[in-house]
């Protein structure tokens, strides 16, 4: 038997120090994932029910409206059964720090509630329609960053899938955010009585960029693709695209059945718009799950590294190559 001393360190790239990972994985409860969703068709939902307004079409802005409650409602529960305790949120208020995503999230969230709150109130209830349209102008305004600011709060991290895809990630939550809220105002549009055409389109191409996103996202991730190693990132992965690119299929199918079959055309439309919103919830639920996947593998921080290492290393070769003689000669 060899001796401690003797025996030789571990030096395989699966493992850290001391057997640990490298970097830190998240603390996030599958809750967050559902967050990314819910904050997500709240904001684009706000934004959809104001081009609605505005283009005349009162309807699905009310629909929309409606929709942007479905995600907003949820949304402070799902933070705070992450955060554990109510008075962590209310920490994140007590100073505006410009250069955290979360901080800067925190108070985005705290202005689109109430106003996006107080325009679907004074939408179901019809009372003052002028504050209305301040209130839902104000909601889209904002509802942009709120469909956003999560991709960028993961992507400043350590954490080797969300740090290296910093610039799918934003694209990918967007375009999932719009799928979303074209699904669901279409949904709600077809328990109210007929689907939504210009609510299947948007969800539909919403759908098809999200999967584009992310499967350029993929490509670019190269070697830190967890997404084909993780067998629980995996099987969501291909949920998300599935039943992303069948919603899609389905919800721009049942603008073609002729209007003399409501019915088929409702439960086609339906089914559609079901299947974006679950692509969209397995999307999210996917990037959490693939950036706990790479920060518990040593080997994916590795990889990372050395790809910031190796253009230094190609820049100072490239310094030396053209270094004057008269340098060398010294």
């Amino acid at each position: 038997m060899k001796s401690e001393m003797n025996s030789e360190p571990d030096t395989s790239p699966t493992v850290g120090y001391y057997g640990k990972p490298i970097v830190r994985a998240h603390v996030w409860k599958d809750a967050i994932g559902w967050y990314f969703f819910t904050g997500g068709l709240a904001g684009a939902s706000s934004v959809l029910a104001e081009a609605a307004e505005l283009s005349g079409r009162s309807r699905l802005a009310t629909h929309a409206r409606r929709a942007s409650m479905v995600g907003l409602l949820p949304s402070p529960v799902l933070l705070i059964v992450d955060l554990g305790r109510p008075q962590r949120f209310y920490n994140m208020l007590r100073v505006f720090k410009p250069s955290s995503p979360m901080s800067v999230g925190s108070w985005l969230l705290m202005a689109y509630s109430p106003a996006a709150g107080g325009a679907w109130v004074l939408g179901e209830l019809g009372l003052f329609p002028r504050l209305r349209r301040a209130l839902g102008l104000t909601a889209a305004l904002i509802g942009p960053a709120i469909a956003s600011y999560t991709a960028v709060l993961v992507a400043d991290t350590a954490t080797p899938a969300w740090h290296e895809a910093k610039g799918e990630l934003p694209f990918v939550f967007v375009s999932s955010a719009a799928a979303s809220a074209g699904a669901a105002a279409n949904a709600l549009s077809i328990v109210d009585g007929a689907p939504s055409p210009v609510a299947a389109r948007i969800a539909g191409l919403g759908a098809g960029l999200e999967v584009g996103a992310a499967t350029l996202m993929k490509k670019r991730l190269g070697d830190l693709d967890v997404y084909s190693t993780d067998s629980a990132t995996k099987r969501l992965d291909r949920a998300a695209g599935g039943l992303s690119i069948g919603g899609a299929v389905a919800s721009l199918v049942s603008l073609a059945v002729p209007s003399r079959w409501p019915t088929v055309r409702r439960a086609v439309g339906m089914v559609g718009s079901l299947a974006v919103l679950a692509g969209s919830i397995c999307e999210r639920l996917s990037v959490v799950r693939a950036g706990t996947a790479s920060a518990n593998d040593p080997s994916s921080v590795l990889m990372q590294q050395a790809r910031r290492v190796e253009p230094d290393r190609q820049g100072e070769r490239r310094s030396s190559s053209i270094a004057s003689p008269n340098d060398k000669n010294r």
